[in-house]
């Protein structure tokens, strides 16, 4: 599929009037960004993992959706994803949590499944069971939560929190 990539250029009249383009009209426009491109999201396949999903759902007592729901708001289904921060996998695993976790591939489904529902399970148990503050903990991390005693006051926790949620009703039902 193909996708748009631009360039935009700077020029600056007698004037000291900025002018930007990502069409110059002249050789007075000099390059003022290159445009990295990336590759858009595609969508994966969530049946990949409905097996390791269920399993690892059965083993920690979780709900699968819930599962579900977490991977795609971390990772859209792409098992090779590294975030910003360096978060690993499917489930966005932070390098400094692999060991504890007992993952030596974090890029392997099974491994990064089962380690990232091992974790969210444990921060349910932390926050006596109040899903909201797990979810926010597992973003954030646990000492946030505790230090607010709520969600944290951060746009990025608040609306992780907030689409896990609607994403975990909406697998429920289907």
């Amino acid at each position: 599929m193909p996708y748009a990539q631009a360039d935009i250029y700077l020029y600056i009249d007698s004037e000291g009037v900025l002018h930007f383009t990502n069409t110059p009209t002249s050789s007075d426009y000099k390059v003022y960004m290159r445009e990295t491109p990336t590759r858009p999201k595609t969508w994966r396949p969530i049946q990949n993992y409905d097996d390791v999903i269920n399993e690892a759902a059965r083993e920690n007592g979780l709900s699968s959706s819930l599962l579900k729901a977490l991977i795609h708001v971390e990772s859209y289904f792409n098992p090779r994803a590294v975030s910003k921060k360096g978060a690993l996998g499917l489930m966005q695993i932070m390098p400094q949590n692999l060991e504890l976790l007992d993952i030596s591939d974090p890029f392997d489904p099974w491994e990064n499944i089962m380690g990232g529902a091992r974790y969210l399970k444990a921060m349910i148990e932390r926050f006596d069971g109040q899903l909201p503050l797990a979810l926010a903990a597992y973003n954030a991390g646990p000492s946030a939560v505790e230090r607010y005693q709520t969600i944290p006051p951060y746009d990025e926790t608040q609306r992780y929190v907030e689409k896990v949620m609607k994403l975990f009703h909406l697998y429920k039902k289907s």
